[in-house]
């Protein structure tokens, strides 16, 4: 599903010039906000089940910690590269700032693939690659995250290694952690809740009736799958279309996300689902619905494609979903996209709430964090509708300027540029 054939970084980058340029940045300002401030390069050894010493390669970018500590999620992916971590550590600066939380932005990742993995191997690459980056990691200096092929389990391997390494428990280091080692209640669908909390915002804009709306959702992971099912419990839409990395399936009657995840864990995938007809991954892109969650990889909306998106509402849940120059068709077309570092910020928001629960040692209910997540979703989606009517722009130059503006402020104040 992964589009090579464009830099991720590269699209980053273009992606701020766009801003730079609409907020005159002198250009030493821009020049500095183009470049990760620090990045680690990794290689370390790990026993496999076989006896066998195996070298892995992995990664830890921060990408800009003037707003506070970094934060970001670590992938296991066995197409990783250090462009994708460097374009999500800057993603994740500028998601941060745009949900006005004190933080900065960070990525991991390690190459490999955990499909083909066991447990105990999982677990060793899991505390290997902590081990690599123990003295740059912290609730005070950067924080990771689930993403990617990770999840709480591996959360807690690498809380634990931390803890052995510092000889204290610092649970706030990482997030996406268990409930019952310091983990936050609401965690688990944040991503998608967020995105769901935006995608209601989007259609009162466009004036969309919720309730008779039709929904696909390409990927279906946690986020697409919290996607569709919240889509149907807090907008009453239908779910006619999902698809995960071996196909997709269609039932324009509506689908159960509940049923059609059930289906996925049994086979391995959402295809073969009873009732529905198949559909590939690049139609469900193409389908007439009203709202679309791109919740994949990279690069799945292209100038080839986007002027066959009919989509009233692209809400991507997704890092990066979206090439620039689909980005204008689409602004063209009328489409309402919800940029990738506002729609899917949940995550990373829900992520706060629990940095924030562990370094004052007390748990807030399901209810608190579901409140301050929409009450954060809701103002940051207002901030980017201004930002687009004031500087007549598309959405995601619009979160952009709201984003990098805040960014270089706080850069000026402590004097880098």
């Amino acid at each position: 599903m992964q589009n090579h054939d464009r830099n991720p970084f590269e699209i980053a980058q273009i992606q701020l010039e766009l801003a730079a340029k609409t907020l005159k940045l002198e250009s030493h300002v821009h020049e500095a906000l183009r470049w990760p401030m620090r990045e680690l390069h990794l290689s370390f050894p790990v026993r496999m089940d076989n006896g066998k010493v195996q070298m892995f390669k992995g990664f830890r970018v921060q990408y800009n910690a003037s707003r506070g500590p970094c934060k970001g999620g670590i992938r296991f992916h066995p197409e990783e590269t250090i462009d994708t971590v460097r374009a999500l550590a800057a993603w994740m600066t500028w998601k941060t700032a745009l949900l006005d939380l004190p933080l900065g932005g960070s990525k991991g990742g390690v190459i490999c693939d955990p499909k083909k993995l066991s447990q105990t191997e999982l677990e060793r690459i899991s505390r290997a690659y902590i081990c690599c980056i123990a003295q740059s990691v912290g609730s005070h200096q950067d924080c990771p995250a689930p993403d990617v092929y990770t999840n709480p389990q591996i959360m807690a391997w690498m809380v634990d290694e931390y803890s052995k390494i510092k000889g204290y428990q610092d649970p706030g280091m990482i997030t996406g952690k268990p409930i019952a080692i310091g983990g936050s209640l609401g965690r688990g669908d944040a991503t998608a809740r967020g995105a769901v909390y935006t995608a209601r915002e989007a259609a009162k804009a466009i004036g969309l009736n919720t309730h008779k709306a039709t929904v696909a959702v390409q990927g279906y992971g946690n986020a697409g799958y919290f996607a569709a099912q919240l889509s149907q419990d807090i907008l009453g839409a239908k779910i006619i279309a999902v698809s995960d990395s071996q196909g997709g399936i269609i039932n324009p009657e509506g689908l159960d996300p509940d049923k059609v995840q059930q289906h996925k864990e049994k086979k391995g995938s959402v295809v073969g689902f009873p009732g529905a007809k198949p559909i590939t991954n690049e139609k469900l892109l193409e389908l007439e619905v009203d709202i679309l969650y791109p919740s994949a990889l990279e690069n799945v909306i292209t100038k080839e494609n986007a002027p066959r998106v009919k989509a009233k509402i692209v809400a991507e849940a997704a890092n990066g979903p979206t090439t620039p120059e689909a980005d204008d068709i689409l602004y063209k077309k009328r489409v309402f996209v919800i940029p990738d570092f506002l729609c899917n910020a949940g995550g990373v928001t829900v992520s706060y709430f629990e940095m924030v629960q562990n370094m004052y040692n007390y748990y807030w209910d399901l209810e608190t964090v579901h409140k301050r997540l929409e009450e954060k979703m809701v103002k940051a989606f207002y901030s980017v509708m201004e930002a687009a009517k004031k500087y007549k722009v598309n959405n995601r130059v619009a979160a952009y300027l709201v984003a990098v503006n805040r960014v270089v402020e706080a850069m000026r104040l402590r004097g880098w540029v």
